[in-house]
């Protein structure tokens, strides 16, 4: 595997979320984060952008999540990889309501979708260009899920300390994976925004790993311990490589709604 698997892998489709039965926002209206990813000696292979924003649909307030993925620079030569996922969370409980995913890779296309139906735990799967994969009714173990970009900025709500796990639940493409999010040690880093001391959280498959986790990847992402929580850094360490997102913008919300809270810890 290299770069032009590890983009559409790891920050478009994969989800995970603390265990909770009303999960915290990752964002709140109007905040938004911009990575520059670097990729061995490609400081700039891609770039990914998260933006929040607050809508109303048939009367209910909701928070639209938009995050879109490009490579850059040689890397785009080599390997041109585009991305856009769209998830709808309701604003009075935070759960994931509906989600909605396209990309490009050279001649290659995706485009699919969920929408969750938690009144009877199953959620419905749409490949809009194969509708061979189509699932109806895909069972929704106990959890709440988000796409991984967003479940690891979800950790930031959460009032973890070194040494404390919290359960989560994973989404890939069609496929709920059995995840703990792992708050591993406090780190001083430097980032292109400055220094922070941050906490390092670790998601791990540890009963019947499969995908990127069976094949012996590590993720991780940087807290920073100020006010703001801000995920200052993001890395994905396979055997052939790793790749670091860095936070390179951040636009504060126009309305907060987070709040730290306590997950239930295994």
């Amino acid at each position: 595997m290299n770069i032009r698997h590890f983009l559409p892998l790891v920050f478009f489709p994969l989800a995970a979320v603390c265990a909770s039965s009303s999960p915290p926002l990752a964002l709140s209206p109007g905040e938004a984060f911009t990575y520059r990813i670097g990729w061995g000696i490609f400081g700039g292979a891609g770039e990914v952008k998260i933006s929040a924003h607050k809508v109303t649909l048939a009367g209910s307030p909701q928070l639209r999540l938009v995050t879109t993925t490009a490579t850059r620079g040689f890397i785009r030569l080599l390997y041109p990889f585009t991305a856009a996922a769209e998830s709808i969370f309701d604003l009075h409980n935070g759960r994931l309501l509906a989600t909605h995913a396209t990309s490009a890779a050279g001649h290659r296309r995706t485009e699919a979708g969920m929408v969750f139906d938690y009144a009877h735990a199953t959620a419905s799967y749409v490949d809009r260009l194969h509708p061979e994969r189509d699932k109806p009714a895909l069972v929704i173990p106990s959890g709440n899920p988000a796409d991984l970009i967003t479940s690891l900025i979800q950790a930031r709500t959460y009032a973890l300390k070194p040494g404390d796990t919290c359960p989560a639940l994973a989404l890939f493409d069609d496929e709920f994976y059995q995840l703990t999010i792992v708050a591993d040690h406090y780190e001083k880093i430097h980032t292109p925004l400055g220094d922070f001391e941050t906490l390092v959280l670790i998601p791990r498959m540890e009963k019947d790993p499969k995908g990127m986790f069976k094949r012996g990847a590590e993720v991780r992402v940087w807290i920073s311990q100020d006010s703001r929580h801000l995920p200052v850094q993001l890395e994905v360490k396979f055997k052939f490589g790793t790749a670091i997102a860095h936070l390179t913008d951040y636009t504060p919300p126009t309305v907060t709604v987070l709040a730290l809270n306590t997950p239930h810890h295994s």
